[in-house]
C-alpha cells in the first residue's frame, strides 16, 4: 500500500478483535462448548459479511447460550484464542513511538480485556455477557458495541488527542468495521469480507499484520516485540 511520507507514522489505532486481532471468531468457539458451534457459526458469518443487522444477530446468538456454565469462557479463552501473527509486533512498536491503540470489538469483554492485555493495547471495549448462577443467562448488556460504536471511538479517540485525521488508522475484517476503516487516514481490511474489502481504501488479502508496520515506515530493525 503506497502512503505519503507526511504522517505515515500513525499517532492513533483502533483495531478490532476477531479475526483480526486473534485468530477465531469468539461466539462460534464458546458455541462449540455448548454444542451448537455450527448453527452460531453460520449467523456470525452471515453478520461479518452485512447480512444481518448486527445488534439483533448478537442477541439471537446470545440467546441461544443461555444456561452454558460460565466456566467455558475460561476454558475457550485459554484452549482456543491464539493471538494473530503480527499483533504484538504492531501495537507495541507503535506505542514505543507514542501511539494510542484501542481494541473496539463487538465480541465480550471477557475475551478482549485479557487479549487487549497481552497484546499491549491502552484500552479495550467491548460487550458483557450476562451472567447469573454461574451460567450465561442468554442477555447481552445495553448499550450493544455496534459499527456505530466503533466509528463514535475512532471519532472520540481522535479529538481526545487532537489528531487530524490522516493521524489515524483502523483494521478490521466484518461489515461493522467499514464506518471506523472509512473514517481513519489509513483505513484497512485484514483478511476481510468481501464487503469490508470493498469499503476499504487498502487491503491485507495475504501475511500478517507487520504489513501495517511496513505500511508506516517502520524498518523491522524497529519493531518492538517483547
Amino acid at each position: 500500500m503506497v502512503q505519503p511520507s507526511q504522517a505515515r507514522a500513525k499517532k492513533l489505532l483502533v483495531a478490532d478483535m476477531d479475526s483480526t486481532m486473534i485468530t477465531i471468531e469468539c461466539i462460534d468457539e464458546l458455541a462449540d462448548y455448548a454444542g451448537i458451534k455450527a448453527e452460531i457459526a453460520a449467523v456470525t458469518e452471515a453478520a461479518m459479511r452485512g447480512e444481518l443487522d448486527f445488534g439483533e444477530a448478537l442477541d439471537a446468538r446470545v440467546a441461544l447460550l443461555k444456561n452454558l456454565d460460565a466456566a467455558a469462557i475460561d476454558r475457550c479463552r485459554l484452549e482456543r484464542v491464539k493471538i494473530m501473527p503480527g499483533a504484538v509486533a504492531l501495537i507495541r512498536t507503535m506505542k514505543a513511538h507514542g501511539a494510542r491503540s484501542v481494541l473496539v470489538s463487538g465480541g465480550f469483554t471477557v475475551f478482549a480485556e485479557p487479549v487487549a492485555a497481552e497484546i499491549g493495547f491502552d484500552v479495550a471495549i467491548a460487550n458483557r455477557l450476562g451472567i447469573l448462577d454461574g451460567r450465561l443467562d442468554g442477555l447481552v448488556a445495553r448499550p450493544i458495541v455496534d459499527a456505530a460504536t466503533k466509528l463514535a471511538t475512532i471519532e472520540a479517540e481522535r479529538a481526545a488527542l487532537g489528531l487530524d485525521v490522516a493521524a489515524t488508522m483502523a483494521v478490521g475484517d466484518g461489515a461493522n468495521d467499514i464506518p471506523m476503516i472509512r473514517a481513519a487516514g489509513l483505513g484497512v481490511a485484514y483478511h476481510a469480507k468481501p464487503k469490508t474489502a470493498a469499503a476499504a481504501a487498502a487491503r491485507i488479502d495475504k501475511g500478517d499484520l507487520t504489513a501495517l508496520l511496513w505500511a508506516q515506515g517502520y524498518p523491522r530493525a524497529r519493531w518492538v516485540e517483547a
